[in-house]
């Protein structure tokens, strides 16, 4: 297991704090200050992002913006995407019935340590093996 991340970030927590500030202030300031937590992702949420980034949005960023998001994004817990991750989310997505990519997240996050997968693509407080999922953009 790789340590160190509290927390685990979705995509879509990640596009909001690099495309919100214009379509979606109130997410953008929840996903910025989510970013300073001891965050981490995955090869699969990077990706993701990177695709994402460049498509959404009143504003999408440029190919070399979303890289530099990656680039940095990737200095912090990072779960590679590997046969462990891939069995346990496949094995995850046939025991909760949701879908592989979202069971992939979750074993990630699992092998990072994470307790909490902030998400809005899960169901909110579910917990899904070790990891809780939340979503941040609800109202408090």
């Amino acid at each position: 297991m790789i340590a160190g991340a509290e927390v685990f970030l979705d995509t879509n927590v990640l596009i909001y704090a690099a495309l919100g500030s214009v379509d979606e202030p109130a997410k953008y300031e929840r996903a910025v200050e989510l970013l300073a937590s001891r965050f981490g992702t995955s090869g699969q949420v990077l990706a993701e992002f990177y695709v994402t980034a460049q498509r959404k949005g009143s504003r999408p960023l440029t190919a070399d913006e979303a890289h530099e998001w990656v680039s940095r994004l990737s200095k912090k817990p990072f779960q590679p995407v590997d046969y462990k991750v891939i069995r346990t989310g496949i094995e995850h997505a046939r025991r909760y019935q949701i879908s592989y990519w979202d069971g992939a997240i979750i074993a990630a996050a699992e092998r990072l340590g994470a307790r909490v997968v902030y998400s809005e693509d899960l169901s909110h407080g579910q917990t899904y093996g070790s990891v809780r999922v939340e979503n941040p953009f609800l109202p408090a």
